[in-house]
């Protein structure tokens, strides 16, 4: 029989809103809306200091490379010193990164605090993960994801949008003062939380190792790479295309993808805990790559903001639904490490995308970028239902 005692304890443990919970979601936000202001308006401060679209691939991919090459040392460092250590170690590096654009005069000086600014991202987003995944409870991991992926969207919502907006009024040295603000406020508020205590297995060594990725995370992590090369073409090129074709409302554009995507997170990850992957991935990938088609097209604003919602739907069911799996399998002490190895496969897509389209728009035109992600995310389709039919068939034989 189960008693009052029992119900309440675990109506306790089931519940997602805690005040640590809030206070990652809080600073989340903030640090995601001083990186969402920097997205569509760094291209156009290389432009001013007279870079090219291939400069612009390079400095927004180095950035991608910087934070790749530190997630395995942040996926140990969460288990061995703590998430409250790299997580603030994180955020105070990228806030002084970011402070720096203020004082850019030069390319080089730019790419070198765009190296700087992928360390403190990559410290600080594989951090966050895992402690939103620490405060989670496991039977809710899904929607509760899906929950802590609303700061970044709300950010998402309102950070192009108020960063285009800005440079129309202020100046670029304003504008990125103004974002590493909003970056040490998400620092004040990661020193309000109560961070998950480093577990004391018996034989574990404290020292951090430097493997690559956690085998469990590989598959998920590798269809994300294969969508996200879409985001590193939208962010690095789509304001600089739609001058070109005479298309007005970028900063709608942002907005429109923001708003979708938030609306997708408050039932997808139902959708993932009650049916599973299945019913996400495929509907997400098909809608996203409808989007890319219609951005390669392009003929006008109405088109773009078709598009911006297709994207926004698309990628906020598709991302947090990879982002649960990645960390449903992987073991206890291996949860930093498979958050790690998710984000680094974002990073590789969002700049190898960049770097890529970079060299693709110099040498044709920007509309073969488009075409080139829908190509990917349909290769991405294809490689899903293929594990599917592999595991399916080794689960058959096993039987």
């Amino acid at each position: 029989m189960t008693t009052y005692s029992q119900v309440k304890t675990s109506t306790i443990s089931d519940k997602i809103w805690s005040k640590d919970f809030v206070f990652i979601c809080l600073a989340n936000f903030f640090i995601f809306l001083g990186f969402q202001m920097t997205l569509p308006t760094l291209p156009l401060f290389v432009k001013e200091l007279g870079g090219s679209d291939q400069l612009i691939g390079i400095i927004v991919g180095v950035f991608t490379f910087s934070a790749l090459l530190l997630r395995p040392y942040a996926g140990h460092a969460l288990e061995s010193k703590g998430r409250g250590f790299v997580y603030m170690t994180g955020l105070a590096i990228f806030v002084l990164s970011v402070g720096s654009y203020a004082f850019a005069a030069s390319i080089v000086f730019l790419l070198i605090m765009r190296i700087m600014q992928g360390v403190g991202w990559g410290l600080s987003t594989t951090a966050t993960g895992t402690i939103a995944t620490d405060l989670i409870p496991p039977k809710r991991r899904g929607e509760g994801m899906g929950y802590f992926g609303l700061s970044g969207n709300l950010a998402l919502a309102f950070g192009p949008t108020l960063g285009l907006t800005l440079v129309g009024y202020i100046s670029f040295t304003q504008l990125f003062l103004i974002c590493a603000s909003l970056g040490f406020v998400a620092f004040l508020l990661s020193s309000r939380i109560h961070y998950k205590k480093v577990d004391q297995i018996a034989g574990k060594s404290t020292t951090v190792k430097f493997d690559i990725f956690e085998k469990t995370a590989l598959q998920p992590a590798v269809l994300l790479f294969f969508i996200t090369v879409t985001f590193g073409g939208i962010t690095s090129f789509l304001p600089l295309y739609a001058e070109e074709k005479h298309i007005l409302g970028i900063e709608s554009y942002f907005l429109v993808f923001a708003l979708f995507l938030m609306v997708s997170r408050t039932f997808t990850g139902k959708i993932y805990d009650k049916k599973g992957h299945v019913y996400v991935f495929l509907p997400g990938t098909v809608l996203i790559f409808g989007a890319m088609l219609l951005l390669a097209w392009l003929p006008s604003t109405f088109i773009m903001l078709i598009a911006a919602g297709m994207y926004g739907l698309g990628f906020g069911s598709v991302q947090p639904a990879l982002q649960a799996w990645s960390v449903d399998k992987a073991p206890d002490n291996r949860k930093g490490m498979a958050n790690a190895t998710f984000f680094s496969f974002f990073d590789l897509g969002v700049g190898l995308g960049a770097i890529t389209f970079g060299q693709l728009a110099f040498m044709f035109n920007y509309s073969v970028i488009y075409l080139t992600s829908a190509a990917s995310v349909l290769f991405s389709i294809i490689l899903y239902l293929y594990l599917i039919i592999k595991t399916k068939r080794k689960n058959q034989a096993a039987a």
